[in-house]
C-alpha cells in the first residue's frame, strides 16, 4: 500500500468524536476501500480534558486550529468546529492557503463563505468536501455533483431540519400545542444553544443556499434565502390542514425561474401521501428534480454522531482515492451571480380565517378574494364557537402579490376576529 493519508481534526464534538470511532473501528475496511491507509496524526479542540468516551492521548494536540492546519505532516484538514466566521474560517483558510485539502461538516461557513473559500482552495489545488454539511447521512452533495451532473436541475426541495420535523410530527400526532412539542424536543436535547437556528429556519437555509449553489451553477447567497420558521404554526393548523388532505412542513424550495432564482425556507402544506407529507419525527428528506431523471428522492437521518461522521468519512476516502472535483461542481470563476427572485412562482395555498358569526361575513370575504384576482378551489367551515365561525379555503394557483392585497383587505374588514393565517401549499 502507498503512504498513509494523515488527517489533523479540529472539533471534537459529536461529530468529531463519531469521526474518531469510525476510524478506529473501521481502520481496515477504510484502508482496503482507499487502496491506502487513513490515520489521525493531530487535533485540537477547545477543552483539552474533557471526557469523550473515546481514548484521544496518542495523537498530537494543538490548542490552535490554525497551527494544527498548517503542520507539515497533515494531508487533509478535518474542520468539525462549527461557526461561520472564527477560528474555523480562520484554521480553514489556513489550511488550504498551506496546500492542505479540508474536509468540513460546517454549513454556516459555506452557506456565508462558500465562494471565497472556492476561489481559494481552487486556486492552491486543493480539495474542499463538504457532505456532513447538508442533510447529515444523506449523500446528496455527492448525488448532484456526480450522479446528476447529466442534468439541467429543474428544482430542489426537502425537509432538511430534523428538529423542526420532529416538533411539527409530534404536534400532528399527539395532539400537543408548539409550545409543548417545543419544550419536549428542547428535553431531549435536539435544539440547537440557540433554538432559533432551528425553529427559525436558519440551519435549514443555510443547507439550501449550499443546495442551490450546486443545483444551478450559482454562486452561494444565504443572504438571499427567505426565511420563515414554525414558531406561527398552531395545532389549529395542523390538525385542520389534515382535514384537507395535507401536512404541515418546514419546506425549503430552490428553483430557477423566468423572475430568477428563488430559495425559500418556510412552512408549506404538502399533499399527506406524498413522500414529504410521510416523513416522521427527525427523519430528513431531500427531493432533486433533472430534466434527464425527473424525481429523485433521498431519505435518511439528517444529523448525530453516526450519520455526520459516515458523511464526513465519504469525504476522507474520496480524497484518499485521488478524487478531485471543482468545489461545488464547477470551476468557482464560472458560478453566476444568481439574480433574487422578485416573486416566488404562483402556487394554491392554505388560509385560516376567524370570522365573526354573524349573516354576510363569508360572501364579504369571498368577494374580496375574488376582486384581487384569487379564486377559491374548496372551502370548508366548523362548527360556530361562542360568536365566531371558523373557515378554511384553498385557493386555486394565484401569485403571492395577488393574495397579499386580498388579505390587506380582510384585515381592513369588520367580519375577522384575528389575522388570517395563509401557508403555501407546494406541489411535490
Amino acid at each position: 500500500m502507498t503512504s498513509p493519508l494523515r488527517l489533523g481534526i479540529a472539533g471534537l464534538g459529536t461529530v468529531g468524536v463519531g469521526v474518531v470511532r469510525i476510524l478506529r473501528q473501521q481502520a481496515r475496511l477504510l484502508a482496503t476501500r482507499a487502496g491506502r491507509p487513513i490515520e489521525i496524526v493531530a487535533i485540537s479542540a477547545r477543552t483539552r480534558d474533557k471526557d469523550r468516551g473515546v481514548t484521544l492521548s496518542h495523537y498530537d494536540w494543538e490548542d490552535d486550529p490554525v497551527v494544527l492546519a498548517r503542520r507539515d505532516d497533515v494531508d487533509v484538514f478535518v474542520e468539525l468546529m462549527g461557526g461561520s466566521d472564527g477560528p474555523a474560517k480562520a484554521a480553514t483558510e489556513a489550511a488550504l492557503a498551506a496546500g492542505k485539502d479540508v474536509v468540513t461538516a460546517n454549513k454556516a461557513m459555506l452557506a456565508h463563505h462558500g465562494q471565497a473559500l472556492a476561489e481559494l482552495a481552487e486556486a492552491n489545488g486543493c480539495a474542499l468536501r463538504f457532505e456532513g454539511a447538508v442533510a447529515g447521512g444523506i449523500p446528496v452533495v455527492k448525488a448532484l455533483m456526480e450522479g446528476l451532473a447529466g442534468n439541467g436541475m429543474t428544482r430542489v426541495m426537502g425537509v432538511m431540519n430534523g428538529t423542526c420535523n420532529y416538533i411539527l410530527t409530534r404536534m400532528q400526532h399527539a395532539g400537543l400545542s408548539y409550545d409543548e412539542a417545543f419544550a419536549e424536543a428542547d428535553a431531549l436535547g435536539y435544539l440547537e444553544a440557540d433554538p432559533n437556528l432551528d425553529v427559525g429556519g436558519i440551519d435549514a437555509g443555510h443547507k439550501l443556499a449550499i443546495l442551490a449553489a450546486l443545483a444551478f451553477g450559482t454562486r452561494c447567497d444565504f443572504d438571499a434565502v427567505e426565511l420563515e420558521g414554525i414558531g406561527a404554526i398552531t395545532i389549529e393548523d395542523i390538525s385542520q390542514a389534515a382535514d384537507m388532505g395535507y401536512r404541515i412542513k418546514l419546506l425549503g424550495v430552490a428553483q430557477m425561474t423566468g423572475r430568477g432564482l428563488e430559495q425559500r425556507m418556510s412552512p408549506c402544506l404538502v399533499p399527506a401521501g406524498s413522500p414529504l407529507g410521510q416523513l416522521e419525527g427527525g427523519t430528513n428528506m431531500v427531493v432533486l428534480e433533472g430534466d434527464a431523471v425527473e424525481q429523485v428522492v433521498l431519505r435518511g437521518p439528517g444529523a448525530g454522531e453516526g450519520p455526520t461522521a459516515s458523511a464526513v468519512m465519504g469525504d476522507v476516502m474520496d480524497i484518499a482515492r485521488g478524487l478531485r472535483l471543482p468545489v461545488f461542481g464547477q470551476p468557482a470563476e464560472t458560478l453566476a451571480e444568481a439574480r433574487p427572485a422578485n416573486s416566488p412562482v404562483p402556487a394554491a395555498y392554505y388560509l385560516r380565517l376567524q370570522l365573526i358569526d354573524k349573516p354576510g361575513a363569508l360572501a364579504k370575504i369571498t368577494a374580496i378574494l375574488g376582486d384581487a384576482g384569487v379564486s377559491i378551489d374548496r372551502m370548508r367551515q366548523y362548527g360556530h364557537q361562542d360568536t365566531s365561525a371558523p373557515v378554511l379555503i384553498v385557493t386555486h394557483k394565484t401569485t403571492r402579490a395577488d393574495l397579499n392585497t386580498a388579505l390587506a383587505a380582510v384585515r381592513e374588514t369588520d367580519v375577522v376576529l384575528s389575522d388570517p393565517v395563509a401557508i403555501r401549499i407546494e406541489e411535490v
